[in-house]
C-alpha cells in the first residue's frame, strides 16, 4: 500500500510534469527520505565530444564573473572561448585561470561577432546590462544576464523586446529559483503547509567591509590599464577616471542600483518563485547611509513595505524586506512566509515548517457577564463548539540541501540544458523585469520619498 507522502509525491510530479515550471527545474529531483534530506540528480552527467560543447563567452571579468564561471564550467559540455573586462589586471587573471588559449580583449564587440560563441554570460555593472545584452540577443547569442535585468524600467521592456524577436534565450542570475530548497518550498506553500498566506518577511544582512562593496582597487589602476570611456559608455555622466567609480561601481547611483538591486532583488525572486507571483502593487522603502559614509550615495540600510494583490496563485499578502551592512549580529539572510496556520522559514541551506492550527472554538470572555447570562451564553457556546480530540500530525517539518549541493552550479546547468534542448527558462527576461521592476523602484521610493504604484501584470509604474 503506498503511503500518503508517496501519493503526495507522486501527485505533485505529475503536477509539474503538466507545467512549463517541469522544464525548468528539469536537472533537480527532489527524492523523499526518512531523514528529510533534500536529493538531487546532477544535471548533464554524461560526457559530450569537442563537436558538441555549449562555447561561452564571458563579459565581464571581475567578481562575479570570475565566480559565475567557477560554476559554469563545472558543467559538463561547456566550454570557455574568450574573455572580455576593461581591465588589464583582469584579462592577465583570465588566462592564469583559464588557459592561454583564451582570447581576451577589452573590446566586448569581439566576443559578439565570434561565430564560434553560442552563449554569452554578462557579469558587468548594472547600468550596461541592456546594452550589451540586446546587442549579444541580436548578434545570436543566448545570454545569461546577471542580476538585475535591467538598471532602467524601459530598458527592461527592450531586453524583453529583444528576445521576443530573436527568439534567443535569457537566463537571469537569481541562482535561487534554480535551487532544491526553493522547489521544495514552491510545493509546501502549494500543498496549503501553512494555510492562507498572509504576511512574508525577508532579509538579506551583512557585516564586512567587503559585503559592503568595499572591494580592493589594484594598485595598478589607471587611465591605461582601464578603459575608462568604454566603462561610462552614454549610459553614464563624463567624469575624469576615478577608480573607487570603476571597481566599487555599486557604490553610485549613476551606474547601480544599490543594495535594492543587488539583494532586494534576489529576494524578490525567491519570493516569485515560490508564491508563483508576478510582484507588488505599492512600494514603500526607508532607510539612510548609517555606517559606511565612504563617499557612496546609496544608502547602506533599506526596509521596505510592498503590498501584493490577490492572484490565481497566492491571497493578498503584504512583504517587509530589509538589507544591513552594519548589521553587528553578523549578518545572514531569511525568507520567512507566515499564514493562518503554520510559518515556513528557507534559512541556510534548507526550508523549515513550524505548524499553529487555529481553534475551531474562539474561546470567551464572559467573566463580566450576570451568572444567568453566563450560564446562557456557554449552554449555547457549548452546543456550537462540542469538546473533541483530534489526531495531530508533525508539527514541525525541516528539509535541508546536502552539504555538496550548489544552487549556482543547477542554475548554469538549466540554462545550458535550454540551450540544448530548445526549452524555456525558469529566469527569463519578463521574470527579470518582475523581479528587478520592484528593487529598482524601491530606489525611486527612498530618493523621490513616496509611495511607487507598480502594475505587475503591465510591468509599468502608474500613477497614485
Amino acid at each position: 500500500m503506498k503511503s500518503d507522502n508517496q501519493h503526495s509525491r507522486r501527485h505533485f510530479l505529475k503536477k509539474m510534469a503538466n507545467t512549463a515550471v517541469a522544464a525548468s527545474v528539469a536537472p533537480t529531483i527532489l527524492l523523499p527520505q526518512k531523514s528529510n534530506t533534500l536529493q538531487w540528480e546532477v544535471a548533464h552527467q554524461q560526457r559530450f565530444s569537442a563537436n558538441d560543447q555549449i562555447q561561452l563567452g564571458l563579459i565581464g571579468g571581475g567578481i562575479q564573473g570570475t565566480s559565475n564561471m567557477g560554476s559554469a564550467l563545472k558543467v559538463p559540455g561547456v566550454k570557455l572561448m574568450a574573455v572580455a573586462d576593461l581591465y588589464d589586471g583582469r584579462l592577465v587573471r583570465a588566462k592564469e585561470l583559464y588557459g592561454n588559449d583564451i582570447a581576451t580583449t577589452k573590446d566586448y564587440k569581439e566576443i559578439l561577432s565570434r561565430p564560434d560563441i553560442d552563449a554569452v554570460v554578462l557579469a558587468v555593472p548594472d547600468h550596461l546590462h541592456a546594452q550589451i545584452g540586446i546587442e549579444a540577443m541580436k548578434a545570436g547569442k543566448a545570454l545569461y544576464c546577471e542580476k538585475p535585468v535591467t538598471k532602467l524600467i524601459e530598458e527592461g521592456h527592450a531586453m524583453i523586446q529583444a528576445a521576443n524577436e530573436t527568439k534567443q534565450l535569457i537566463q537571469v542570475g537569481s541562482q535561487r529559483v534554480s535551487s532544491i530548497i526553493y522547489a521544495k518550498a514552491r510545493e509546501l506553500f502549494q500543498a496549503g503547509a501553512i494555510g492562507e498566506l498572509n504576511f512574508v518577511e525577508a532579509y538579506y544582512d551583512r557585516h564586512s567591509a567587503q559585503g559592503a562593496w568595499q572591494y580592493s582597487l589594484p594598485p595598478d589602476a589607471s587611465p591605461e590599464t582601464v578603459d575608462w570611456d568604454r566603462f561610462l559608455s552614454d549610459k553614464a555622466p563624463k567624469i575624469p577616471f576615478d577608480p573607487l567609480h570603476f571597481f566599487r561601481w555599486r557604490n553610485y547611483q549613476r551606474y547601480g542600483t544599490g543594495v535594492a538591486g543587488d539583494l532586494f532583488v534576489h529576494l524578490f525572486s525567491g519570493i516569485h518563485f515560490v508564491l508563483d507571483s508576478k510582484g507588488p502593487n505599492r512600494i514603500m522603502t526607508s532607510g539612510g547611509l548609517r555606517y559606511w559614509k565612504d563617499g557612496r550615495d546609496v544608502p547602506d540600510l533599506m526596509v521596505g513595505i510592498y503590498d501584493y494583490p490577490k492572484t490565481e496563485s497566492h491571497p493578498e499578502f503584504t512583504l517587509t524586506l530589509r538589507v544591513n551592512f552594519a548589521d553587528g549580529s553578523g549578518g545572514g539572510q531569511q525568507f520567512r512566509f507566515i499564514g493562518s496556520e503554520g510559518q515556513m522559514i528557507i534559512s541556510g541551506r534548507g526550508v523549515s515548517i513550524k505548524k499553529k492550527r487555529l481553534a475551531d472554538a474562539p474561546g470567551y470572555t464572559i467573566n463580566t457577564f450576570a451568572e444567568a447570562t453566563q450560564e446562557a451564553f456557554l449552554k449555547e457556546y457549548n452546543a456550537k463548539y462540542p469538546p473533541k480530540f483530534e489526531v495531530m500530525g508533525p508539527q514541525e517539518e525541516e528539509y535541508t540541501a546536502p552539504r555538496e549541493y550548489s544552487d549556482s552550479y543547477d542554475h548554469f546547468a538549466n540554462f545550458f540544458n535550454a540551450i540544448r534542448n530548445k526549452t524555456g527558462v525558469v529566469e527569463d527576461a519578463v521574470f527579470g523585469l518582475r523581479a528587478a521592476g520592484p528593487a529598482v523602484l524601491s530606489n525611486t521610493s527612498y530618493f523621490d520619498r513616496k509611495i511607487v504604484h507598480w502594475n505587475p501584470e503591465t510591468m509599468v509604474v502608474e500613477n497614485s
